[in-house]
């Protein structure tokens, strides 16, 4: 049986072996029996949203940059958006995933979800797990399973996310959060 994981964050344990997801903060978009979908939360690249998707570029969130979702179809964008108060409703162009936040279709103009948006970020790529994979991954705990927070997404430090989103939990996973990058050089 299959634990839904939509909205719940995978938070790389430090014996996760692929460089892909050292350190990373994966917010899980979609799961059910046949895999998983997510994206990578806390990897800001240096590219800007207004050169690949110009008349997105004044609606992002700060840094305005495009995100490095995964390792999955890096020449893709996804956006993920908040959209406040939607209540069941679903907007033109928009998708819940938990909550207020939800996937943009990019295809759509800006300005059909500009003026409901309270946070933008665009995503290249995305992490995939195939039927049973992230389960396999979850069994030999290369990730920490948490929940999550609509801000996550967001954050205005991702850089200090996987810390912060393990300090949170308290207990052991506090205290993992103070693991170094280079254990050799402790």
């Amino acid at each position: 049986m299959v634990t839904e994981l939509t909205g719940s964050l995978l938070v790389a344990t430090p014996v996760l072996g692929d460089a892909n997801f050292a350190r990373a903060v994966v917010l899980i978009l979609d799961h059910d029996e046949s895999g998983a979908l997510g994206v990578v939360v806390n990897r800001p690249t240096a590219v800007p949203v207004a050169e690949v998707l110009p008349g997105w570029q004044p609606f992002t969130t700060a840094p305005g940059v495009l995100f490095h979702g995964g390792p999955v179809a890096l020449d893709s964008a996804l956006g993920l958006a908040v959209l406040p108060g939607q209540g069941d409703e679903e907007p033109l162009g928009w998708r819940r995933v938990v909550d207020g936040l939800g996937l943009v279709d990019l295809d759509v103009p800006p300005e059909v979800l500009a003026g409901g948006m309270a946070d933008l970020r665009i995503f290249a790529g995305y992490s995939g797990w195939g039927a049973g994979q992230l389960e396999a991954e979850l069994g030999e705990g290369a990730w920490y399973v948490v929940p999550g927070q609509v801000r996550d997404a967001f954050s205005a430090e991702p850089a200090l996310l996987w810390r912060t989103v393990l300090r949170r939990q308290g207990g052991d996973l506090a205290m993992v959060s103070t693991y170094p990058h280079d254990p050799t050089l402790n």
